[in-house]
This record gives structure tokens, C-alpha cells and sequence, in this order.
């Protein structure tokens, strides 16, 4: 059984891998054997962190800083990623941002930087690592992409809380996951899978205004069938499942990770 789970030797790129559940995917996959790059545009974040997991394995996380709001920041991406390895076998669509305000108040500009990093971004960044993800791929052996969703690109609701409305955000993630069915479709027969984790709350930067205090978490688990938010396991588990041999037959599916508030009124 160990071998169905096993995802040593490979090499994976997570982009936002510093931070929030990047920084807990990044984790697993360097505790679980492999090579991973990490992308951020925020260098203080992303070195110290990098440091932190090369204690763990020496060399096994190799940080870039990139802006991938910009197809200069992907293309700098790809070919600094080039320059240190000829394949990739993992994708993590991780990078992401986030807009609140008032439906009234909601201005452009939230639409055009939240849709441009968070759908286009990905969808170019995947076309851009293809060369590297076919290297190695094969029928029995897939490369993979993640792309990571949300609950709320499921639910016509634009907060998972009483805040104010992430309306660009929840619209985004809802175009990321028809991205992941289309694309899964496009690349099947060059032997990638492609697949989304739609995560209801956890703790990260983006949800720090209901995460960052224990009475705050304990309000927002009672809204959660299984009475917590995420941890990382959670996510990790998915990762490695759906980048390991038992996951190589999985391709254009939504996972809800949400502690079941996704089957839930």
C-alpha cells in the first residue's frame, strides 16, 4: 500500500508555496520526498520560508520570485524553473487574492486584479509549463495539475461569513473550476490530469479576519458540519492522493475540502 501513496523523486512548482495552505501543501510535498519550487512575488516571505524547509531535506525547495499578474512575471517563472530541472511533474495553482468591500461600493479595479491573477494567471501559467509537465508523462504515469479553488465558487453566496462581499473572489474561483473541467479535457491526451480542491475555511493570511482568534474559529466552525475549520493534513492528504499512483485515474474533478458545508443548506 505504501507504494499506491508514494510520491518520492518527484518535482512539483507551488506557486503562492509560502504562505497560507501553498505553505502547508509545500510542507507535505517536501516531507513526502519531493523537489519543490516555490513562487511568491513577496521575497521576505518567500526566502525565510524556503530556508525553513531546506532544514527539513537540505536542497529541497528551490524559491523564485515572480509576479505572475504580468505574462513578463510567468515567462521569468518558467525559464528560472527551466534553468534548474527539464520536467516538472506537479503544478499547484495555488496563487490567489481576494477583494471586500460593499456591493454599492465594489469598484472595477477589484474585478480586474482579482480575475487577472486568479483565472488568468493560472490558465496561462499552465499553458506555459506544459513543455515541462509532458516531459515525463506518460498513460501510467501522469504529470498533474491542482488548481485550488474554493467553496465559495460553488455556493451563490459572496462570503463565507458575515463580512463584507468577496464578489470577484467567489466569481473567480467558480471560473477556475469550469477552467479545470476544460482543461482537463485538453490535456488528457497529453497525459496530464488536472483537478481542483475547492477548501472551505482555513488558517491563512486571506482568511485571518475570521481564523486569526480562537473565538472567532469557534464561531465559524458551528457553521461547519464537522464542527472545525482545515488543518493541514486535510489539504496535504488530498495533494499527495491525487498526485500519487492512487490518484493517476482522477482527472476534471472538483474535491470539496469543507468539512462538508458544500453538501450542506
Amino acid at each position: 500500500m505504501g507504494s499506491l501513496f508514494d510520491v518520492t523523486g518527484k518535482t512539483a512548482l507551488v506557486t503562492g508555496g509560502a504562505t497560507g495552505i501553498g505553505a502547508m501543501i509545500t510542507e507535505g510535498l517536501v516531507r513526502a520526498g519531493c523537489r519543490v519550487f516555490i513562487a511568491s512575488r513577496k521575497a521576505d516571505v518567500l526566502v525565510p520560508f524556503a530556508e525553513r524547509m531546506n532544514e527539513i531535506v537540505p536542497g529541497a525547495v528551490v524559491s523564485v520570485k515572480a509576479d505572475l499578474s504580468s505574462e513578463e512575471g510567468t515567462e521569468n517563472l518558467v525559464q528560472a524553473i527551466r534553468q534548474e530541472t527539464d520536467h516538472v511533474d506537479i503544478l499547484i495553482n495555488n496563487s490567489g487574492a481576494s477583494w471586500g468591500a460593499d456591493f454599492d461600493d465594489f469598484p472595477r479595479s477589484g474585478w480586474d486584479k482579482v480575475l487577472g491573477l486568479n483565472v488568468t494567471a493560472l490558465a496561462d501559467l499552465t499553458r506555459a509549463m506544459m513543455p515541462l509537465l509532458e516531459r515525463r508523462a506518460s498513460s501510467d504515469t501522469p504529470s498533474r495539475v491542482i488548481n485550488l479553488g474554493s467553496i465559495m465558487g460553488t455556493r451563490a453566496t459572496p462570503s463565507v461569513t458575515n463580512s463584507v462581499g468577496a464578489y470577484s473572489y467567489t466569481v473567480s474561483k467558480g471560473a477556475v473550476h469550469h477552467l479545470t473541467r476544460l482543461f482537463s479535457n485538453e490535456l488528457a491526451p497529453r497525459h496530464v490530469t488536472v483537478n481542483a480542491i475547492a477548501p472551505g475555511p482555513f488558517p491563512s493570511r486571506m482568511m485571518a479576519f475570521a481564523t486569526d482568534e480562537q473565538e472567532k474559529r469557534e464561531a465559524l466552525a458551528k457553521n461547519i458540519p464537522l464542527g472545525r475549520i482545515g488543518e493541514a493534513d486535510d489539504v496535504v492528504g488530498t495533494v499527495i492522493w491525487l498526485c500519487s499512483r492512487a490518484g493517476a485515474y482522477i482527472t476534471g474533478a472538483i474535491i470539496p475540502l469543507d468539512g462538508g458545508m458544500s453538501a450542506s443548506s
